[in-house]
């Protein structure tokens, strides 16, 4: 009887030290997908190859106060805005493939010209680079105040973020951060209140899936010439181009 008594304890001892370590390792696991979640990489120094080459460019064109400068990434790269507006003064300073921390750097060169309008859009290259929404926030602001404090008579226009659509299947680290969009898009919408005129583009090219709408685009994130003609209709519709 003792015998019997004493296997069933070291059984029940056994079963207590088994659940206390798969307890132990889930706790483990959690533990390091949190750590792991608290560390994913983002570079603030990234910049696209031809950025140098375009800086170049850019600094010696000539400028005016009254251009109207449209900054932002390779979707403001994508069109001729001169040409789509018939506007002669519209000037693209958009680069492929940059981050706001990459518009910074070169902010001051549009400063210097004291344009007379700036239209920016730029973020979902960061968001791609996991870049925190804080900081892409923080530096839409520091865009928003050198432009104050060097070019007071500039017009300062925010666009909030484009949607964007997996089906594409092209561009996978831009997809499945639509929390990031919508949340930067009220943010932007915010900064109405630092005087600067929010265009909300973000509903103009949605569809009724939350996406990027696919006529208007050849990979998902970049426009074709349709999707510029509703970007150009927002402006003129709006009002933003007198």
């Amino acid at each position: 009887m003792i015998f019997i008594l004493g296997s069933l304890k070291i059984k029940k001892m056994k079963s207590t030290i088994s659940r206390l370590l798969l307890t132990l390792s889930i706790i483990f696991i959690i533990s390091s997908g949190g750590v792991y979640a608290q560390t994913v990489k983002w570079d603030t120094t990234y910049r696209p190859g031809k950025y140098k080459e375009l800086v170049q460019k850019f600094s010696i064109e000539p400028k005016s106060n009254k251009d109207y400068v449209f900054l932002g990434n390779s979707i403001t790269a994508g069109t001729d805005w001169a040409q789509l507006l018939g506007l002669a003064q519209a000037k693209n300073r958009g680069i492929s493939g940059d981050i706001t921390f990459g518009v910074l750097e070169r902010l001051q060169d549009i400063i210097d010209g004291k344009p007379k309008k700036v239209f920016v859009l730029i973020g979902i290259n960061d968001i791609s680079r996991n870049i925190p929404d804080s900081l892409i926030l923080a530096n839409y602001k520091k865009i928003i105040d050198r432009i104050r404090k060097g070019s007071k008579k500039t017009q300062i226009y925010f666009y909030t973020l484009l949607p964007v659509n997996a089906t594409f299947e092209k561009f996978k680290n831009h997809y499945g951060k639509d929390e990031h969009i919508l949340y930067l898009n009220d943010e932007i919408r915010k900064l109405a209140a630092k005087n600067v005129t929010i265009i909300d583009l973000y509903p103009h090219f949605l569809d009724e899936n939350k996406r990027l709408r696919a006529e208007l685009t050849k990979d998902g994130l970049h426009l074709i010439p349709e999707g510029y003609k509703v970007w150009a209709d927002v402006l003129r519709n709006g009002g933003y181009l007198k």
